[in-house]
């Protein structure tokens, strides 16, 4: 994770998702728009932040990257559309937090990004590089209506083969049995069939005296808001790419209170480190 706020990376990522900034051919962000964007949508805590961290691009902007720049309040007031008051206040805050030095002087402040605030841009780069370079985003949703399946989930889960697998490499041993969900609008189905061309872990397959047993691709989820798992498909299945099969380390159904018709959404994390 290239931030040390992961909640703060991801509403980013979400909003630059929507706006697709690699295929709009946009050269410059419009960092204002960006920032007052995610200050409509999250806690005051984080609001704070991201007003920091703007003031801090702009100070950038205005020449206090790598040498002193000499601004004054109301300038800086006029240039934010804030009052004087408010641009002095994020002075403040910034100072506090290490992210400049100032000195104030009859002309107006001079400003310095130091050495911490250097690393917040850094930051902030070095998290819209790794999103616009990558083909495909950090997670995805889908949501879909819960149903009962063949129960085939259990048997399969229950081999041993497959199951220490997921234990090691999923981080949870799996209850026996697989939560259904059926897709039903269109862009949750392309979004699905869009998976097979993401980074997924990959429990490998065996073979025993009776048949052989195929690889089985896995994409960690959060299922409801609320519980890990992972969302598992299987080379060769009954089902086609309408049908999620969902594995956690608990019963969803009993722990989540589910029952046949319900919907439920979960969040498919496609960046398996």
């Amino acid at each position: 994770m290239p931030w040390e706020r992961p909640d703060l990376y991801y509403c980013l990522i979400e909003y630059l998702q929507i706006i697709q900034l690699s295929k709009n051919g946009s050269s410059r962000l419009n960092i204002q728009s960006l920032i007052s964007k995610l200050l409509e949508t999250h806690a005051l805590t984080e609001k704070q932040e991201w007003q920091q961290l703007y003031m801090l691009l702009k100070l950038a902007e205005m020449g206090a990257y790598r040498r002193v720049a000499k601004i004054s309040t109301e300038f800086l007031a006029k240039k934010l559309s804030i009052s004087q008051q408010t641009a002095s206040r994020y002075l403040i805050e910034l100072e506090h937090k290490s992210w400049i030095q100032r000195n104030i002087t009859p002309d107006g402040s001079l400003i310095k990004i130091e050495e911490q605030g250097t690393r917040e841009l850094q930051k902030l780069y070095s998290g819209l590089k790794v999103l616009m370079e990558k083909s495909y985003p950090p997670s995805v949703t889908l949501e879909g209506t819960v149903f009962t399946g063949l129960g085939e989930g259990a048997y399969y889960i229950g081999k041993e083969h497959y199951r220490k697998q997921i234990v090691e490499k999923l981080g949870f041993d799996p209850y026996p049995g697989t939560l259904n969900l059926k897709l039903s609008s269109d862009y949750d189905i392309k979004t699905r069939m869009e998976l097979d061309a993401y980074p997924s872990i990959e429990v490998k397959g065996f073979q025993n005296e009776d048949r052989t047993f195929g690889l089985v691709k896995c994409y960690p989820v959060m299922i409801g808001n609320k519980v890990k798992g992972a969302l598992v498909t299987a080379l060769r299945s009954h089902y086609d790419a309408s049908v999620l099969e969902i594995i956690a380390g608990v019963c969803l159904r009993k722990t989540l209170g589910l029952k046949d018709g319900n919907k439920l959404k979960i969040e498919v994390y496609t960046q398996s480190s």
